[in-house]
């Protein structure tokens, strides 16, 4: 096996896993990793337009957030609102409820950071976290992971 697609296959493979673990600790919540990517980002971010969070989404690129944020709503974790600047859009906003379910929502992927923690050790995970950034270079995901981190490239070359 070459090593770039051993490379591809581990992190698929760390990829499932960690997402089977967030599923597993979000099933009590009657959520799935997507709407709890969702409600976080609305959670940081509010109020923000649905195209926002589309713009936002790392996890789950293939899936409408549309549909995601229906559930959500129907859920009573986010409101919809008209935009007072501009009645054609309509802005997204955490309900009490949905404050309540993100703060489990965090500690949940804060036991799946203790997890990748443990694995990582000693070790230091700069260079990992280099190359993956080297991988997702230039794509919608990495324009995101920038918004939502404040990690731009051009950090590298100061």
């Amino acid at each position: 096996m070459e090593a770039a697609e051993e490379l591809r296959y581990l992190i698929l493979a760390a990829q499932r896993e960690g997402n089977r673990v967030l599923a597993q600790g979000l099933r009590p919540l009657g959520l799935t990793p997507s709407q709890s990517e969702v409600l976080r980002i609305v959670q940081v971010h509010q109020p923000l337009t649905l195209r926002e969070v589309g713009e936002l989404l790392v996890c789950d690129s293939g899936q409408s957030p549309s549909r995601l944020v229906d559930k959500l709503v129907e859920k009573g974790f986010i409101d919809r609102a008209v935009a007072e600047n501009d009645r054609r859009n309509v802005v997204l906003s955490l309900t009490e409820a949905g404050a309540g379910v993100c703060e489990q929502v965090i500690a949940i992927e804060n036991e799946l950071y203790t997890l990748i923690d443990e694995a990582i050790g000693d070790s230091d995970p700069r260079s990992t976290t280099e190359l993956l950034r080297n991988i997702v270079a230039g794509t919608v995901a990495e324009k995101a992971l920038s918004i939502r981190t404040g990690y731009s490239p051009s950090d590298d070359k100061n």
